[in-house]
């Protein structure tokens, strides 16, 4: 009987098999990757939302908001215990300790899921209807003094970098007016450790009142990569919240 010849497989085969497989990883890569993404982004919006309340809670307890963190303090808001003029008033960071931030790098300062600093700024001048001395949010006797007539016109957030000033939107079409905002904080997320961002990314961190949000966009906008997130507070819930808790009548 003659034997019969064991058949393997062609090298077309095999190169078809590897080809499936690859492609097979790569997609599972691909969806892993993008959903480590998500949780990131989702969790850089949850540690947001915590710096926002944290910032509030200080206000209720101090009768002020707290002045950013700067490169040399550690954390800790400058000058320390507020009072004067902030050192770092629209381009600093969160003051994590001060507030009680527990999200922390080696340096004592709050950080986002991708583990960039989080930024805040905080309303300090161009005020409205303030009677006494000034700063105003950030000093508990000023804020007491001149009361809830006094309003801030200075932070602003505007949706594209394309016609802004270092003071106002220009022609860009704003997101929040002029005198609504005492405070606010943000991550330069995913690509702030690579500045790859576009023109709507660096007005974020040039140190000026005048800030850009809208939806995450890719490289190829017009302004290029934005994956910037922000949170803010308004003045009239600052104030509510202090006229509740009592601190001012």
């Amino acid at each position: 009987m003659a034997r019969r010849r064991a058949r393997g497989f062609t090298l077309v085969e095999l190169a078809v098999v590897f080809l499936i497989i690859g492609l097979l990883l790569a997609s599972a890569l691909y969806t892993l990757s993008a959903q480590t993404e998500q949780r990131n982004f989702e969790e850089t919006r949850r540690r947001l939302d915590a710096a926002r309340e944290l910032l509030l809670a200080f206000a209720i307890v101090n009768g002020r908001l707290p002045c950013p963190a700067t490169s040399l303090s550690a954390g800790d808001e400058v000058p320390a215990g507020g009072g004067a003029a902030c050192t770092s008033a629209y381009g600093g960071w969160l003051p994590a300790r001060s507030i009680g931030y527990q999200v922390v790098d080696a340096g004592g300062y709050a950080i986002d899921a991708w583990g960039n600093r989080i930024r805040y700024a905080v309303s300090a001048n161009a005020l409205t209807g303030c009677l006494g001395s000034l700063p105003h949010f950030t000093n508990a006797t000023n804020l007491r003094t001149n009361g809830i007539i006094c309003q801030p016109n200075d932070l602003v957030v505007c949706s594209t970098a394309t016609g802004i000033t270092a003071t106002t939107c220009g022609t860009a079409t704003p997101v929040t007016n002029q005198n609504t905002l005492v405070a606010v904080v943000y991550s330069i997320g995913k690509n702030g450790a690579t500045g790859s961002g576009g023109i709507d990314e660096a007005a974020n961190v040039n140190g000026d009142r005048v800030f850009v949000w809208h939806t995450p966009v890719p490289s190829t906008a017009a302004n290029g990569e934005f994956d910037d997130q922000m949170q803010w507070i308004s003045v009239g819930e600052l104030y509510g919240k202090l006229i509740a808790a009592g601190v001012l009548p």
